[in-house]
C-alpha cells in the first residue's frame, strides 16, 4: 500500500489556492495596475541575488504564445534569464520596462523571457502588453503556473533565474529588480 504524504499534499494545495486567488478573474480595469500605492520606483525595487541554487536544471515545461506557439524550456540551448510575472502583480508590472531595455542591450547574447503566470492567459496579456511599450519582451505564458510549481510549489513573483546555455541555473532573484542598472547588466553577463 502506497504511503501518503499528507504534509506535502497540504503544501501543495495551499500553494495552488494562494495562485488562484491572486488572478481572481476581476475585471481587467483591477489587473492593469501598472503602479504601487505610496511606493517610488527605488521602493518597490528590493530584490536580491540568490545562488542557493546553482547548477538547478531548467524545468522540463512547456509554455506558449497567445497565438499558440509552445516552447519546452529544456529545448533552449542558449543563456536565457526567465522571468515569472503576472498582470495582477504591481512590483512585476514595475519590472517589465526594465526588462525590455535589458533584452535590448542584451540581445544576441542572453534571451529575455518573459512568463505570464496570469490564470487567464491571453486575455489579460495580450491587453497589457498592447497597453504597454515593451518591444523587446516575448508573450510566453504559463496558464497552469507549472513553472510556478517546478520552483517549490508557488513561486513568489516576480521571481527571474537566469540559467546558462547548458540550462543550468546561475541565479535568482526573488522580488523586483532594477534590471536597467549597470550593475545587473554586468550580473548577467559575468555569469556567463
Amino acid at each position: 500500500m502506497a504511503k501518503i504524504n499528507c504534509p506535502s499534499i497540504a503544501y501543495a494545495c495551499l500553494a495552488a489556492g494562494l495562485l488562484a486567488a491572486c488572478d481572481t478573474g476581476a475585471a481587467d480595469e483591477a489587473q492593469e495596475s501598472t503602479a504601487v500605492e505610496g511606493e517610488s520606483t527605488a521602493d518597490v525595487l528590493t530584490g536580491t541575488l540568490d545562488r542557493s541554487f546553482a547548477g538547478d536544471p531548467i524545468p522540463a515545461v512547456t509554455v506558449a504564445t497567445p497565438d499558440g506557439e509552445t516552447l519546452l524550456l529544456t529545448d533552449l540551448g542558449e543563456p536565457v534569464l526567465v522571468n515569472l510575472w503576472a498582470t495582477w502583480c504591481a512590483p512585476c508590472v514595475v519590472e517589465m520596462p526594465l526588462l525590455d531595455g535589458l533584452a535590448a542591450d542584451l540581445d544576441g547574447q542572453v534571451r529575455v523571457m518573459t512568463i505570464s503566470e496570469d490564470l487567464r492567459g491571453a486575455e489579460v496579456v495580450v491587453p497589457f502588453f498592447e497597453a504597454n511599450d515593451l518591444p523587446n519582451l516575448p508573450q510566453w505564458m504559463d496558464e497552469e503556473n507549472e513553472l510556478a510549481f517546478s520552483y517549490g510549489g508557488g513561486a513568489v513573483l516576480p521571481l527571474t533565474i537566469l540559467y546558462d546555455a547548458e540550462g543550468r541555473e546561475v541565479w535568482r532573484v526573488i522580488g523586483a529588480y532594477d534590471w536597467g542598472s549597470a550593475a545587473a547588466r554586468e550580473e548577467v553577463l559575468e555569469a556567463l
